[in-house]
């Protein structure tokens, strides 16, 4: 439990999503009082997560183990028909580019995207890409969806989702 006048569980995401994004393989991280075995900390986890909340796994760490650091996030994508006319072409575009800067808001630099984009592929209607991430200013998938010709998506209903979140060794 954290120090101070309301005590809170040790509990922290190594990335947060972005509102409005779904995830449906998370990392979460908590710091136990007293030692605990995996198995029965799964147990005790899935009798009392609430409806929807699965727990796929769980791993002991030793004391003292570093905080979990992301290499990488994967994202699927469902694309209505009409959104693919025209994007296997966009998407060789930008994977064959060296470079291919936005710009943000508030921002002073571009960002490269392609600095960040591990993967992009469009396979059964649904586009799905692995993000590199940083401790700096990263791309997301809304970049990717934006530099496609995509970024209208949300507002028609499509759910953007985090598929995975890949630790660093």
């Amino acid at each position: 439990m954290s120090e101070g006048y309301h005590p809170k569980p040790r509990i922290s995401f190594p990335s947060a999503l972005a509102v409005g994004i779904a995830g449906i393989d998370e990392v979460m991280e908590m710091e136990l009082v007293e030692p605990c075995l995996a198995e029965e900390l799964h147990e005790r986890l899935l009798r009392h997560a609430p409806p929807g909340l699965s727990i796929n796994s769980v791993e002991a760490l030793p004391p003292a183990s570093p905080k979990a650091r992301v290499r990488s996030f994967r994202y699927a994508v469902p694309l209505p028909d009409a959104c693919r006319a025209g994007l296997a072409d966009r998407i060789d575009q930008l994977a064959a580019s060296t470079s291919w800067p936005i710009q943000r808001p508030k921002r002073q630099m571009p960002i490269d995207l392609r600095e960040w984009l591990q993967e992009l592929t469009l396979r059964e209607g649904v586009l799905h890409m692995r993000l590199l991430s940083g401790s700096q200013a990263s791309a997301g998938p809304r970049d990717v969806l934006a530099a496609l010709g995509l970024d209208g998506l949300e507002e028609e209903g499509v759910c953007l989702t985090r598929t995975a979140v890949e630790l660093q060794p």
